[in-house]
């Protein structure tokens, strides 16, 4: 007599298999989160309260992931979203605006409760402040550019874990005017026979197109990422673009040869006009080079900054200290009140930037330097150097150790963290509220249709 098998609980799940579920609600990427006989299943696509048809894609030991079908039961709070690309950049098009927000704050809210920071329950958690128009908005887009089958240049975005380039002619977070100066750069391109860049064979010339605008001045920068020295006819492409597009006030190269994950290599030249465009926030203007860190949203840029200003609230004479300072942004934005700003940054071109920015608005109280954050804080610390005030805008790993370290001792009374990632955002807060509370965290919608969201953190320094 053949022996029945004994049930374990767990749930096989095969790849091309299709399931029903319903789902529960929004992961941290923005994919729908559902469970199969308790199995968690994320799918990409789908909203919470729907129920789906769905195909399994991936199936692991704890989870699984699944392609959207069909949607049996649909959301309210579903739209038909503006742009059709199965891309990275819009993968909450799908959801109203309103949930959108919603879902931004929600995010943080789970990672507090995750890396429970010492009285997380209580912390103020705002509404996220959003776009009265949350499209259009980037003001730079960085295009891999490939040739098809058919011999046709495109530029566009990779499917999700892929390397399938999709062709993205129109795209509604971006601006008419960078999409045009793509479009036309292709154009010429073909014309004058530039190759593109083939990742099989690691030869071509032209990998990416990276535009930026600026939102104040209207001026434009064109850069084209090359894998080889040359570009045969550069000077002509340029001169037809500029005819075209007055706006286009820099053209230029950036070398980065070979299979590399990295958009930039460290080699930059000008083809035609000037080397950066400018920016303006407030009364402030930015120089911006072509590697030089600006926010892509400007709009949301000054409501953040303005945030921070309002959470430093500066007195004559502090000291800021501005960690992370990029092209100076936030130290020049914030700290006109200041008795002294001190930036640094690792990028040399971001800090050759910001001195000169500083001098082109006629901001004085400024000291700039080049090195790591950990590093510079060492050294301003051995040589005795206090501050009153410190903003910090790490990247989305978040602070490092000695850099928390280095917080914790010298105490400065005003603490604003700036964040761009909700779950180091929280890890770093168990370690700094062994002597910081957290007053608030404002969450600001830089990347309306995405799932990212940053926030603004006021600390106060407890005493002793």
């Amino acid at each position: 007599m053949m022996q029945q098998k004994k049930f374990t609980g767990k749930v096989y799940l095969k790849k091309g298999q299709t399931i029903h579920v319903k789902i529960k609600r929004l992961g941290i990427n923005g994919e729908g989160i559902g469970y199969y006989k308790k199995k968690i299943i994320f799918i990409p696509g789908a909203l919470p309260k729907e129920f789906v048809k769905a195909k399994i894609t991936e199936s692991n030991r704890n989870y699984a992931k699944a392609k959207l079908l069909e949607i049996v039961e649909k959301s309210s709070q579903r739209v038909d979203p503006a742009d059709h690309y199965d891309v990275g950049g819009i993968e909450l098009e799908h959801l109203n605006y309103d949930a959108q927000l919603d879902f931004k704050r929600d995010v943080i809210l789970q990672a507090l409760e995750k890396f429970k920071p010492r009285g997380y329950e209580k912390i103020e958690l705002r509404k996220t402040i959003g776009m009265a128009d949350p499209y259009h908005y980037r003001n730079k887009a960085a295009f891999q550019v490939r040739m098809t089958k058919t011999g046709k240049l495109i530029a566009g975005l990779y499917k999700p874990e892929s390397h399938h380039l999709v062709d993205l002619p129109t795209f509604e977070t971006q601006r008419k005017l960078t999409l045009e100066i793509i479009r036309k750069t292709l154009a010429l391109m073909e014309k004058w026979h530039v190759c593109a860049y083939d990742e099989r064979t690691n030869k071509g010339t032209v990998k990416t197109l990276v535009v930026r605008e600026a939102f104040a001045t209207n001026e434009a920068q064109l850069v084209f990422v090359t894998n080889e020295r040359f570009i045969a006819h550069a000077s002509e492409i340029a001169a037809e673009l500029r005819n075209e597009f007055p706006q286009l006030v820099s053209v230029m190269q950036n070398y980065n040869p070979g299979k590399t994950p990295l958009v930039y290599g460290d080699e930059t030249t000008r083809i035609f006009g000037r080397d950066y465009i400018i920016e303006e926030l407030g009364d402030v203007s930015f120089k911006l080079s072509a590697r030089a860190f600006f926010q892509m949203n400007p709009i949301q840029t000054k409501k953040m900054y303005d945030e921070v200003k309002q959470a430093l609230n500066l007195k004559q004479g502090e000291i800021l200290v501005d960690a992370y300072c990029g092209v100076g942004t936030i130290g020049l934005y914030c700290g006109k009140e200041a008795g002294l700003v001190l930036g640094m940054d690792v990028v040399s071109e971001a800090i050759a930037d910001a001195k000169e920015n500083a001098a082109m608005s006629g901001i004085k109280n400024v000291v700039y330097e080049e090195g790591d954050a950990k590093k510079i804080f060492a050294k301003w610390e051995k040589a005795g150097q206090k501050f009153d005030a410190l903003v910090v805008d790490p990247p989305r790993t978040g602070l490092d150790d000695e850099t928390i370290e280095v917080i914790l001792r010298n105490k400065p009374k005003k603490f604003v963290y700036v964040s761009c990632n909700p779950s180091t955002l929280a890890r770093d807060l168990v370690t700094l509220v062994s002597k910081y509370d957290v007053s608030y965290i404002q969450p600001i919608d830089m990347f309306p249709q995405t799932a990212r969201t940053e926030a603004v953190v006021k600390l106060d320094l407890r005493p002793e």
